[in-house]
């Protein structure tokens, strides 16, 4: 590949990222701003300050709500009509999966290691940490680029294979569908 090939796709691989994370966030501070009171508001940045605290104020509150009996109740009906819709259920579940995920954080996940699920092919998996009757160990296998979804197998033990990588590098592995942990040299090679 010529070197301005090679340019352009390692400039896009800085870019992308950072200008779809930048559409997101301000598409939702603008849903956030056009709030029916926020719009007569004069100055703009008063209006930045009222959005981000009402933002907020609305997190903690329903936060706060979540850790009460009614809070589970609501949470429970909110769960029970959002499964009854065929299409958004998916994209519900999917979400909030996504989300209690990514604010837990990797510690849930026990120490990632390889299973062999065909000849010769590896996969990354996750131990849970249980057992079946017969002595065989439960991985969970993700699959890419949504973690929430994949897999649980149940393996003898001694096909799993150990590796000496921390569940953060995994997953990110996981969730850049295999590119998360290559280096710069690596990323140059595959663009050649």
């Amino acid at each position: 590949m010529s070197s301005w090939k090679r340019d352009a796709a390692s400039g896009l691989i800085v870019l992308v990222p950072i200008i779809v994370t930048l559409y997101i966030v301000y598409w939702v501070f603008s849903q956030i701003a056009s709030f029916g009171p926020l719009q007569t508001v004069e100055s703009p940045l008063l209006r930045v300050f009222l959005a981000l605290a009402l933002f907020f104020g609305l997190v903690f509150a329903t936060g706060y709500l979540m850790r009460t009996a009614l809070g589970t109740y609501v949470e429970e009906v909110i769960d029970d009509w959002m499964n009854r819709l065929p299409g958004l259920r998916v994209v519900y579940n999917a979400s909030k999966m996504a989300v209690e995920t990514a604010l837990s954080g990797t510690e849930e996940f026990q120490k990632p290691v390889k299973v062999e699920v065909w000849n010769g092919m590896r996969m990354t998996a996750f131990r849970t940490g249980k057992r079946t009757a017969d002595g065989r160990e439960l991985v969970f296998i993700p699959t890419s680029p949504n973690i929430t979804t994949g897999f649980v197998v149940e393996v003898e033990p001694e096909e799993i294979i150990e590796i000496d990588e921390s569940a953060e590098d995994a997953l990110t592995r996981v969730l850049s569908a295999g590119f998360g942990d290559a280096d710069k040299r690596d990323v140059e090679e595959l663009l050649d």
